[in-house]
């Protein structure tokens, strides 16, 4: 049997505090999640109790009101969502129409487009999704092949967070099932990336066919205190 490769280097296991001090009032934090699913729980709750404000969270939605990044919304914390929709969070629609919260729509294929394209590093995607619909305002268009086409810009953040089945201490991640969702992408997106995970091993542990982001996308890596968003769906 071949041994495990070693890497050297050091562990990239922190704690909620040092997860914490790298997220401030006016970041701009790009999250994991579908409907709840996959939002990092103990990150959020901890940004709760922090008292961070102001923030600009970039995501698949708004959550629900009680549950994963939807805690955040709920409470006034951010002052701006870039989401595919915030129809599971009444609240983020009354502040909207309170104009106490803006909210850019992107359509769910283009936002995680988006998201993928601010990740490897290209300035932007293009798409003929919203050619002739109010999507178009305000963005520039091109033509390629006779073919009207959007020029949507890639989107990245100061800060992702993530949630993960498993990691090693290097940051390598596995996901759960569906919780899997928009968190690859989005550990690519940011300029600094943490990672709450309900289990740590060390470096050889992880199957590498099983590993879905490598841990050079990771900066830290903390442990959970568990998942508010299971029973939702049960």
């Amino acid at each position: 049997m071949r041994e495990p490769i070693q890497i050297k280097g050091k562990s990239k296991v922190g704690n909620l505090d040092g997860a914490l001090a790298s997220i401030n009032d006016h970041c701009s934090v790009m999250f994991g999640g579908f409907g709840g699913i996959g939002n990092p729980p103990t990150i959020i709750n901890g940004l709760l109790e922090k008292g961070v404000k102001n923030l600009t969270l970039i995501g698949n939605d708004a959550g629900f009101p009680n549950i994963g990044i939807g805690k955040l919304v709920s409470q006034g914390r951010a002052k701006k969502l870039i989401v595919s929709h915030i129809g599971s969070n009444p609240i983020a629609g009354k502040l909207m129409l309170e104009d106490k919260l803006k909210v850019e729509f992107s359509p769910q294929g283009t936002l995680a487009e988006r998201i993928r394209a601010g990740g490897v590093g290209i300035a932007g995607i293009l798409t003929d999704i919203g050619v002739g619909s109010m999507v178009e305002q305000g963005k520039q268009k091109t033509i390629i092949n006779e073919q009207e086409y959007l020029i949507e810009t890639a989107l990245t953040a100061d800060v992702s967070i993530v949630y993960a089945k498993k990691a090693d201490t290097f940051g390598n991640l596995i996901y759960e099932t569906s919780a899997r969702n928009t968190n690859p992408l989005v550990a690519m997106a940011g300029s600094y990336t943490i990672a709450e995970v309900e289990e740590i091993v060390e470096v050889g542990e992880l199957d590498p066919e099983a590993i879905i982001t490598p841990g050079v996308y990771v900066d830290l890596v903390i442990q959970s205190k568990g998942i508010d968003w299971k029973w939702a769906w049960e």
